[in-house]
């Protein structure tokens, strides 16, 4: 079984993609409206995802960069720590590879020597129902972690976020920074995506879940252009990403468990000790909806996208001119 797994996941995905979700399909998130008690880096009285707030609270454990974690440590003191508040959901780990949990946890293995790009969103759903109060904080705290701790630069950071200063979430725009992500990278670069905002489920219109329903994330404008399903993820990021590259992944979503589709699957429930194959895991629909899934080699973004990229910019310029003015006049 792993064997065969491990085969047609080497054809149909030719990167190494791993990816932690902070619960299963079936299960929801959670939005914490206390951050402060998961002693982030630089809380700031904000609040954010239990994902994303415990997996930080671990790696920065004391104020500190911690290295010393397996993945399989990481996952289960995320669950004990998300058992101890009262939340249910189950962290996982998924791959395109038979990954060894036990082996150390890492966003940049040594190997990838080039460059370290990275997709963040995070999404609020401002002045909308279901409004959500921690995904841009999500985003300012992992942005920071991913810079201080594994080198990531400004200039290789796309950030998406319904605040009016970056490029606006919504379903083209997303598509398009993950499209753009697939053509930048190149063998021995390594890759990053955080998305922090709702996800939900949709009846499978073409019989690849065995539970009968895709996972979505959910852009900002999915009322009129739709939810993004694990199959269009799978289309345009996970299968498409080159030979070489390393991908990880970490989604604060409900319903997140398999919303890339990947084969091998690590459950922290303190049963498993293993990283297995999913069971009904179905290649030959994928790789029919990979197929049929029409992609240019052109950016997705909107010509408002491409002016909020630009607005980005000159705003990031202006505020560290003004942070080293500021500590010339200290």
């Amino acid at each position: 079984k792993m064997a065969d797994t491990l085969r047609q996941s080497m054809s149909l995905i030719p990167a190494e993609v791993r990816m932690i979700s902070g619960c299963e399909d079936a299960q929801t998130s959670a939005d914490v409206s206390n951050v402060t008690s998961f002693q982030l880096p630089d809380p700031a009285g904000k609040s954010g995802g239990a994902c994303t707030s415990t997996l930080l609270k671990i790696l920065y454990a004391d104020g500190n960069a911690r290295k010393d974690l397996s993945f399989q440590d990481l996952l289960m003191e995320m669950r004990t720590i998300l058992s101890s508040r009262k939340f249910t959901q189950i962290p996982q780990l998924s791959s395109s590879r038979p990954l060894d949990v036990k082996s150390q946890f890492e966003i940049v293995p040594e190997d990838c020597t080039g460059t370290r790009r990275a997709v963040l969103i995070g999404i609020n759903y401002v002045g909308m129902q279901g409004e959500l109060s921690g995904c841009h904080n999500d985003v300012h705290n992992i942005k920071g972690y991913i810079m201080d701790v594994w080198g990531f630069k400004e200039e290789n950071i796309t950030v998406l976020m319904d605040d009016g200063k970056h490029i606006s979430p919504t379903r083209a725009n997303i598509l398009g920074a993950y499209k753009q992500l697939v053509r930048d990278s190149q063998p021995g670069d390594a890759a990053f995506c955080h998305y922090s905002g709702h996800g939900g489920k949709l009846p499978d219109q073409n019989g690849d879940e065995d539970d009968g329903f895709d996972e979505t994330l959910i852009p900002l404008d999915y009322a009129k252009t739709g939810q993004i399903r694990d199959d269009d993820i799978y289309s345009i990021l996970v299968g498409r990403m080159k030979s070489g590259v390393t991908l990880t992944c970490l989604m604060d979503c409900c319903h997140s468990g398999t919303v890339m589709d990947l084969p091998f699957m690590f459950k922290a429930d303190g049963e498993q000790q293993e990283m297995e194959a999913q069971q009904g895991y179905n290649f030959q629909s994928l790789t029919q909806q990979a197929s049929q899934f029409q992609t240019t080699d052109e950016s997705d973004l909107s010509l408002a996208g491409i002016i909020e990229m630009i607005t980005k910019w000159v705003m990031g310029f202006i505020e560290s001119f003004s942070q080293q003015e500021s500590k010339k006049d200290n």
